[in-house]
């Protein structure tokens, strides 16, 4: 089965064919480093880890830009005014009282924390949009030559009425965005639906750089259209985001670069859906409902009014994070609660057990290939995981054939199987699970490691007991049973041997 994409741009699924094969450029947009990663941000960037995961493991050969967003992303975003207000990263340092960079450095690191604690693969680049001020004015100056831009005292806006595909990939027409406007229009704008591509910075703005319109600072939409072209080359073949960025600011990446290029900027649209909270409400800073990533590790939130509003009953692993994620579509909602963080932990604990009980099994199990049962099995579910991933990165199905690899293992190493069987099990583990879902990792390996160590105490346990039995110390041997099955450990007495296993 070939490879089905979801493309927002066409509003179909289509078959995924890039425009340099075995090549793939693809950009995602990275976050506004102005406070910690929450949950949302998790959402989008495990959703596209699994897509450039699946499409490395096809045979593709990936070039990952994400952006990191250090200025130029203003307080007012609704209904295409992206270009008002007040830069969040700089309201931030105010509030802190340090220097803008210092406060989008502090932000960038933690935010690198949070994806690696997730097992996310780092970019290929993370760009930033400061190191890129000469290519965005350049970009101005090719818009406004080409008569798609204009300039009103030290600010450039774009007009949107010069391009007649402003509004394709949201499926707007300018003429109902300028409509629905709720916010006060700058007079500067001909057109309230047209947006700021360079900003004048007033008197005392600190991130400002010169350009041939005076002192200023880029739009946000801007960096974008400059950095995913110049790392990945012109068109693009994946686009993504979160759904939320499908407008305004895809929409307007696509109008300046078209406009000045022609031709398509990126041939498919990837937007991964949001996190609600309370049964479907929005999670966000604004309606101040949202969680960190940092408190969900925590399991602490400081704010009073945010606690009331998320509540946890204790940390969560990050892998259970992942693995809460990784359940549900990329492009479905999920709703955040503790009963769902705690199902997605049980789940996660069944799929760890299992990779480290075959693991810590494979050390002493008998010689031998892997019986065509097993190796049945495991082709069956290696077939139905390729079919959920083909069908628009569909880890929902996918993790549950994770789930009945499980069943597949615990079988196995209760019964005793063969290394060769445990061997292809854990094998299997490690490319879907592992290389693909970025679900199985080497802390699985550390368990089973311990696996190892327990099982050498057991043995010797075992034997203890067994000394006991033929000593005729009946109460010793009972005590050891009764005691190991106290701890979770349940003996089992067969004709070639005790075998141990746990409850």
């Amino acid at each position: 089965m070939s490879l089905k994409v979801y493309n927002t741009l066409s509003r179909t699924k289509e078959e995924f064919v890039p425009i340099h094969p075995p090549r793939v450029g693809m950009y995602v947009c990275g976050p506004t480093v102005y406070g910690h990663a929450h949950l949302g941000h998790a959402k989008s960037y495990v959703s596209f880890d699994v897509i450039l995961r699946w499409l490395r493991h096809s045979g593709y050969d990936v070039s990952y830009i994400q952006n990191i967003t250090d200025v130029g992303h203003l307080t007012e975003d609704t209904e295409g005014m992206a270009d008002e207000g007040e830069d969040k990263i700089v309201r931030e340092a105010r509030r802190r009282r340090l220097h803008p960079m210092a406060v989008t450095e502090m932000y960038a690191r933690s935010y690198f924390d949070d994806m690696d604690a997730l097992n996310i693969l780092r970019p290929d680049i993370s760009p930033r949009a400061t190191g890129h001020i000469t290519e965005q004015i350049e970009l101005v100056t090719k818009m406004l030559e080409s008569g798609h831009a204009y300039e009103v005292n030290g600010s450039v806006y774009f007009d949107v009425h010069s391009f007649k595909g402003y509004g394709k990939l949201s499926g707007r027409s300018v003429d109902e965005m300028e409509a629905g406007a709720r916010v006060e229009v700058s007079q500067e704008k001909r057109h309230p639906s047209d947006f700021a591509v360079w900003k004048k910075a007033e008197a005392g703005h600190i991130m400002q750089w010169p350009s041939p319109w005076g002192p200023g600072y880029p739009g946000w939409h801007l960096e974008c259209s400059v950095m995913s072209t110049k790392y990945c080359g012109g068109p693009l073949d994946i686009h993504g985001g979160g759904i939320e960025n499908q407008f305004p600011h895809h929409e307007c990446e696509i109008a300046q670069w078209e406009a000045v290029h022609g031709g398509t900027f990126a041939k498919y649209w990837l937007h991964n859906n949001m996190v609600t909270i309370h049964g479907g409400q929005k999670m966000g800073k604004s309606l101040n409902n949202y969680v960190s990533l940092k408190e969900l590790f925590s399991g602490q939130i400081d704010d009073p009014q945010r606690k009331a509003n998320v509540s946890l009953s204790k940390p969560y692993d990050p892998m259970v994070v992942r693995q809460l994620l990784l359940v549900s579509h990329y492009r479905s909602p999920i709703d955040l609660s503790d009963e769902a963080l705690q199902a997605a932990e049980s789940g996660y604990h069944k799929l760890r057990d299992a990779v480290a009980a075959v693991r810590g099994a494979m050390g002493s199990a008998r010689p031998g290939e892997a019986d065509a049962g097993v190796a049945e099995k495991a082709k069956d579910i290696e077939a139905r995981f390729a079919e959920a991933m083909n069908d628009d990165f569909n880890t929902a199905i996918a993790m549950a054939t994770m789930f009945d690899l499980v069943k597949v293992a615990n079988a196995a190493v209760e019964s005793g199987a063969t290394q060769g069987a445990l061997s292809l099990i854990d094998e299997t583990f490690r490319v879907l699970g592992g290389d693909v879902l970025g679900i199985v990792t080497d802390r699985m390996t550390e368990a089973a490691d311990g696996g190892e160590t327990l099982d050498g105490v057991m043995r010797l346990v075992i034997e203890l007991r067994a000394d006991a039995r033929r000593n005729k110390d009946f109460a010793a041997a009972d005590r050891i049973r009764d005691g190991l099955t106290d701890a979770g450990i349940v003996l089992e007495d067969r004709p070639d041997g005790t075998v141990w296993k746990r409850s």
